[in-house]
């Protein structure tokens, strides 16, 4: 066995494995499950047989053993790649926020893609996090995908919560949302009358077809980048799914382009 003269394979494998690797502590921290691993597939590829590649697990493994420093790097930097894979195509549509609904500021280019839920504990926990972020960072903005998946409730405000972006009140109505309590007509009607609405207008838009393709849109793009649940979260290079609080967000937000 002679895994020198197979240099470029050898490199191939190693990488495979490792990468299967940072995938099984990854799916697992975040989903409580084994993913199915790509490395047999891959070392049968570059033609390796079982000895050969008993001894590229031995060498990868005590160097992971060795080095397990470099775990963290790996798994930022495969979290970093299923992001890229799962927004190819739709970076430009998802970071451009339906007309009003975003937070910060419009023209920034520092852009947070946070996917909500007004029926969402998590979300009402995230928004004093988002409220410092941009307090902070003036070229922030906070693109909002209204995410309604836990009650008709949800999906009642935010079907006011675009209403309300299109009276120019989508900040107001969105704070008074999370601050009142849960989404029933009640609440979300005394959101709308405490963000200064025209009622009217409001109910009106919200019936619009236009808004139920926005929501339809945003449920496209969470199946796509594959979230379950709310907050979610985008960056110009992360997803995140959680509240991951303040340090995480901004975190992702200092990476490349974020």
């Amino acid at each position: 066995m002679n895994l020198a003269a197979k240099p470029f394979r050898l490199t191939a494998a190693i990488i495979a494995i490792v990468l299967a690797v940072a995938a099984a502590i990854w799916v697992v921290t975040a989903r409580g499950a084994s993913p199915e691993s790509e490395a047999d597939a891959a070392v049968r590829a570059a033609g390796f047989d079982p000895e050969e590649r008993a001894a590229i697990e031995a060498l990868v493994r005590n160097y992971l053993l060795e080095n397990p420093e470099i775990l963290p790097e790996v798994v930022d930097r495969l979290r970093e790649k299923q992001a890229e894979e799962a927004m190819a195509g739709i970076q430009e549509q998802l970071f451009t926020p339906y007309p009003g609904a975003y937070l910060g500021n419009p023209q920034g280019t520092k852009v947070l893609v946070e996917f909500s839920d007004y029926a969402c504990g998590f979300c009402k926990k995230s928004v004093e996090a988002v409220d410092e972020l941009i307090a902070e960072d003036p070229n922030l903005k906070v693109v909002i995908r209204e995410f309604p998946i836990l009650s008709q409730g949800s999906v009642d405000a935010a079907k006011m919560a675009l209403a309300a972006a299109h009276q120019g009140k989508y900040e107001e109505f969105h704070k008074a949302m999370y601050d009142i309590g849960k989404p029933t007509p009640e609440n979300i009607e005394k959101a709308a009358r405490e963000a200064g609405l025209d009622i009217g207008m409001a109910k009106k838009a919200a019936a619009s077809n236009a808004i139920a393709a926005e929501i339809e849109a945003n449920r496209a793009f969470a199946n796509q980048l594959q979230f379950d649940g709310t907050p979610a979260w985008v960056t110009q290079d992360q997803t995140l799914q959680g509240a991951v609080g303040k340090a995480a967000l901004a975190s992702a937000l200092s990476g490349k382009g974020g």
